[in-house]
């Protein structure tokens, strides 16, 4: 039994561009990244990093691809070693790769690394271990390791999702003014399409291993046109306490990944299904420049003509009770 946790996509990334990878837990987001960094192997399909195949590099060849990208993770307690210091951590890749001549030179990059990072003064945080800064500090370390050979592309895995609410702007901000430093190139995965729309340039909505819909950012967001991203919109909390909320416009549970529905990939969720949509899978429709959708309707919905019926007006407690009610009784009284 074989799981397609990433099957068909395709994307490219341009020099200082930042692409949003979103969707939910499972997806094929972060798998998507490994493949791309290499961490995993992909079983087909190619992978092209400056017209090389990098699904198909020598192990010597790999070696030097490694340099080039750099990967920052969602768990900074779980990519720091905890017996490193900081400065370990951070000149590990330098010595790995043969970069700098001794400890002092070592140390100087390190030190413009933890700066470029929002650690200053760098040096005061060479001899520190992980437990002894807060959940920020070791993220902007594991930046500062990522950013140390200077590379050409950076894939970072949730990268704010670990941290408390007040820091995460903080780190986000760091990460666009470094790009706009070195015209680094992200792949910036993450869940929450609030925070992918304030990072990057264009958005990717992935949906059971596949991209569902693609395009500039706020084309994306003001039109979102497959019926998962305009459900993910709607589920973004608004900090207006004026505002009405609406039930999202999705039904029942993700399938397995095992098991794949017929045709297209969210029918069984999709409250604009219809008969073609269990038959046939959907195609890839370009609605405007540069932003595509894979569904059927997509043209239809992107124009207005096709919209989701309104969901039943019950609240979300009064759907369990009814549920409970129904299997067990009334409570006793």
């Amino acid at each position: 039994m074989y799981v397609h946790a990433v099957d068909g996509v395709s994307f490219n990334l341009m020099q200082g561009e930042i692409l949003g990878l979103v969707g939910e837990s499972g997806c094929g987001k972060t798998t998507t990244g490994r493949l791309i960094s290499r961490l995993e192997t992909p079983t087909e399909g190619f992978i092209l990093f400056e017209g090389a195949d990098i699904a198909s590099l020598t192990a010597r060849e790999m070696f030097d691809f490694r340099r080039d990208l750099q990967m920052i993770f969602q768990d900074p307690y779980e990519s720091l070693n905890p017996r490193f210091s900081v400065l370990r951590a951070v000149s590990e890749p330098l010595l790995i790769h043969g970069i700098a001549n001794g400890r002092e030179q070592r140390a100087e990059l390190v030190i413009h690394a933890l700066e470029d990072a929002g650690l200053r003064p760098g040096q005061d945080f060479l001899d520190r271990f992980p437990h002894e800064m807060s959940g920020g500090q070791r993220q902007r370390v594991a930046i500062a390791r990522a950013l140390v050979l200077n590379p050409k592309v950076i894939i970072a895995d949730e990268p704010v999702s670990m941290l408390d609410v007040s820091i995460r702007a903080g780190v986000m901000n760091l990460m666009l003014d470094l790009r706009d430093k070195y015209r680094i190139p992200y792949v910036f995965i993450t869940h929450d399409i609030a925070v992918a729309r304030y990072m990057s340039d264009r958005i990717a909505v992935m949906y059971l291993g596949r991209i569902v819909e693609s395009g500039p950012t706020e084309e994306v967001v003001s039109r979102p046109t497959h019926p998962y991203t305009r459900a993910l919109l709607l589920a973004v909390p608004v900090p207006d306490p004026e505002h009405t909320y609406t039930q999202v416009p999705i039904k029942g549970e993700l399938p397995s990944p095992i098991d794949l529905p017929s045709g297209c990939r969210f029918r069984t969720r999709c409250l604009l299904a219809q008969d073609i949509c269990k038959t046939t899978a959907p195609p890839n429709v370009e609605v405007s420049p540069g932003h595509t959708a894979e569904c059927h309707f997509a043209q239809d919905i992107y124009e207005g003509r096709l919209v989701e019926p309104p969901m039943p007006e019950q609240s979300v407690v009064e759907d369990i009770a009814q549920k409970l009610f129904a299997s067990h009784g009334p409570p006793a009284k």
